[in-house]
């Protein structure tokens, strides 16, 4: 077992430290947070090692999980590199794209293994069609939720859309050739609803739109490619698969045939892939935990992380 320590112990640093300590491939040792109060009122009430500094905690394990405000992610990945530790940190990777680029090359010194918690990557809708997603040449993706002031000392951008960024880039093979955007602060100082057009080199055209002041909630992406429509709802985890081949000489009663202008026939038939039961958080922690273990690549790169930030941050700079 992996010895483990978060640092943060905040909204979701609270949900790390919960499933780290349940988890059978690791150990928890404790946590550190700047806050002594709150930190100690933690360990009160879950009985969590409170660390009194950040230099007790890293010492005293083998991975580090950093829950952190993204605006510190930088100081404390490089505190625990410099020591031989191995770090996940929490998405968006870094502040800015060059804090995420020397992140990774001190990494890459150290020999150490890191991943970004880019969970949706680990949503069982998502896993469940992955493979069924090849080559797609249109994209649309909507993130919407209610406003909530955590998360509001950043764009919406950075905040939400980048989940569908990194979900984006994950699944086409192609370099990001231009990207226009633009984005409205309604409630915040910094842009609240935002929509945004990737295109890349292959011809794949992507259309996301994030708000974080929608009346609803909603997380859907869907995929389109030849001969396939793909709907995943990360929200209430389903998903679906459309898809078309030649129909048959003589079509079933229940068969559902189209003909375009040429008269070719397509059958379409419908799939919805089983989704497993599972908890993304877990998941994605215990994958990093196999990484290490078989001195693999994790599922979720530092560099896949510094992508989605570079494009995130291309984002932010069209406004």
């Amino acid at each position: 077992m992996l010895k483990a320590g978060v640092l943060g112990a905040g909204h979701l640093g609270k949900i790390h430290l919960r499933l780290l300590k349940q988890s059978e491939k690791y150990e928890l040792v404790g946590f550190y947070d700047a806050d002594e109060e709150s930190g100690k009122k933690v360990e009160a009430e879950f009985g969590y090692k409170f660390f009194n500094s950040i230099e007790a905690l890293i010492d005293a394990v083998d991975m580090v999980d950093i829950v952190t405000p993204t605006l510190s992610h930088y100081e404390c990945a490089k505190q625990a590199i410099s020591k031989g530790k191995h770090i996940f940190i929490e998405k968006p990777i870094t502040n800015t794209v060059e804090e995420a680029e020397h992140i990774r090359e001190l990494l890459a010194e150290h020999n150490l293994r890191g991943q970004v918690g880019h969970v949706e990557r680990f949503n069982p809708a998502f896993l469940a069609v992955k493979n069924e997603i090849n080559s797609p040449m249109f994209i649309e993706s909507h993130r919407l939720a209610e406003f909530n002031p955590r998360g509001t000392d950043v764009p919406v951008v950075l905040d939400l859309m980048i989940h569908d960024i990194d979900i984006i880039l994950s699944v086409v093979k192609s370099k990001v050739k231009n990207i226009s955007a633009s984005g409205v602060a309604v409630i915040s100082n910094s842009p609240d609803i935002a929509n945004a057009r990737i295109e890349f080199e292959n011809g794949c055209v992507a259309n996301l739109t994030a708000s974080r002041i929608s009346l609803k909630k909603m997380r859907k992406a869907r995929f389109f490619q030849k001969d396939a429509y793909i709907s995943v709802d990360f929200l209430d985890k389903k998903c679906e698969v459309v898809k078309m081949k030649d129909a048959p000489e003589t079509p079933g009663d229940f068969d559902m045939v189209l003909q375009n202008a040429e008269g070719v026939k397509k059958q379409i038939y419908f799939d919805n892939p089983h989704v497993a039961n599972n908890n993304s958080i877990l998941d994605e922690l215990e994958s990093f935990a196999n990484a290490i273990n078989t001195n693999s690549s994790p599922e979720v790169t530092l560099h896949d992380g510094t992508e989605a930030l570079r494009v995130a941050t291309q984002i932010i700079n069209c406004f």
